[in-house]
């Protein structure tokens, strides 16, 4: 089947199976390794992905529930250039350790922050607690998405005194 959707702000028409994963559908046909395989069956959100802003489990998802959709992987938070406050906290926080989880918990942080703003940590640990480090990195990863949501409500006061 066709499946049309939104990737990373670009549209995106590619052919797959019918009963193909999402997880399967982005790594493999559309080459975007960031979105990890970890357990396979919900467990860990090292696959989550935004569809229309809200965090999923892309191993839990077919292909064809992207149809239409607007999906964010971690390649489309930021760039190397511009990256996503939360890949700029997780990194200057140490909080990437081995790095498995790093994606999974950027893209659910991303969006999590997005519909909360200013976040107190008991909310960042509740925000991500579907999302496993096996490193067992919490503190760092908790501290981070903090320093993330301040960067955030930092940077439009900025913008408006420039």
């Amino acid at each position: 089947m066709t499946i049309r959707f939104v990737l990373n702000g670009k549209p995106v028409e590619v052919e797959a199976p019918a009963e193909r994963r999402a997880v399967d559908l982005l790594r493999e046909d559309l080459g975007l390794i960031g979105t990890k395989e970890g357990c396979g069956g919900g467990e860990c959100g090292a696959c989550s992905i935004l569809v229309d802003g809200v965090t999923r489990l892309s191993c839990l998802m077919l292909a064809a529930q992207l149809q239409g959709r607007d999906i964010t992987t971690v390649e489309g938070l930021g760039t190397a250039e511009a990256p996503h406050p939360i890949q700029t906290a997780l990194a200057e926080c140490g909080a990437v350790q081995c790095g498995f989880c790093t994606p999974g918990m950027a893209v659910t942080a991303a969006g999590f922050l997005a519909g909360n703003p200013s976040p107190d940590r008991q909310a960042i640990r509740e925000g991500l607690s579907g999302n496993l480090c096996r490193c067992t990195g919490y503190q760092k990863i908790i501290d981070a998405v903090e320093s993330a949501a301040l960067a955030m409500q930092a940077k439009p006061a900025m913008q408006e005194d420039e």
